[in-house]
């Protein structure tokens, strides 16, 4: 009655969204998890209101096109070598192989509590650059290996980013000012991420057999993720979408003992 009543609600309230209602299930399920009580969702009632729900209330994903590796240097090619253009490629390339969302990839910073509310931070490594994310469930750690060429790899266009820009504190990446000569102390927003791999899909001729309308509709922020989560069950955990360790609990002997930048192609 309950979830049946969040689709459609009496009175003045507006109905929820088949998301939002599978949402608040699973936190009903939590709930009941934790206090030694089972909620099944996958038979009986609930199982039966949930695929009318979807059948009357449903709509279709509006899903992304993932970004290849391919797609990402053809990208990346179209950016110029001034301060924005080091600032981008170092964004796009970084965001792919780590496998972050927009938010996370222009809340990082250079270090632990350089700002306040910062979604981590990086530490650069002669083997890579490691990652410390916030998640909702807490802090987890991406590595991110040196790619097979300086053109290609995210780590090496980090480092070129930096060093121009002279930045070793507070945000990773930043705004620039009006004349491209010297970056900003505010932080990029995360609509920014979305606006550049729009601009690159166009410049770089990716999927030019489409209208210019439909190229803009299919690729976004989530683009930069999508090839890597649906490539692997790692990917998937590298993504958030099933639960990691804690920041630091991984052995630093480990990390970078599978090179996945370069088995991504970049």
């Amino acid at each position: 009655m309950y979830l049946a009543d969040c689709a459609a609600p009496r009175g003045t309230a507006a109905p929820l969204s088949v998301a939002s209602i599978e949402r608040r299930l699973s936190g009903l399920r939590w709930a009941y998890r934790h206090r030694g009580l089972a909620l099944a969702r996958d038979g009986g009632q609930i199982a039966d209101i949930l695929a009318a729900i979807r059948r009357a209330h449903g709509a279709p994903p509006d899903s992304k096109a993932p970004l290849s590796a391919q797609d990402l240097l053809a990208m990346v090619a179209t950016l110029p070598y001034d301060l924005r253009g080091l600032r981008d490629r170092a964004l796009l390339l970084l965001g792919f192989a780590a496998g972050t969302r927009r938010s996370q990839i222009v809340g990082l910073d250079c270090a632990p509590n350089d700002t306040t509310g910062q979604a981590g931070w990086i530490e650069i490594e002669p083997r890579g650059a490691l990652l410390v994310l916030k998640d909702k469930t807490g802090w987890r750690e991406v590595e991110v290996g040196r790619g097979s060429n300086d053109r290609s790899c995210p780590v090496r266009a980090l480092e070129s980013w930096l060093s121009y820009a002279k930045i070793d504190t507070g945000p990773v990446f930043r705004r620039v000012s009006r004349d491209g000569r010297r970056p900003l102390a505010a932080r990029l927003s995360d609509k920014h991420v979305a606006r550049l791999i729009k601009r690159t899909v166009l410049a770089s001729g990716i999927r030019s057999d489409l209208p210019e309308a439909e190229r803009l509709r299919l690729y976004s922020g989530h683009s930069l993720r999508g090839d890597l989560a649906g490539s692997t069950e790692d990917g998937a955990r590298r993504l958030g979408h099933a639960a990691t360790g804690m920041a630091g609990e991984g052995r630093s002997d480990e990390r970078y003992r599978v090179n996945r930048t370069k088995a991504s192609g970049l």
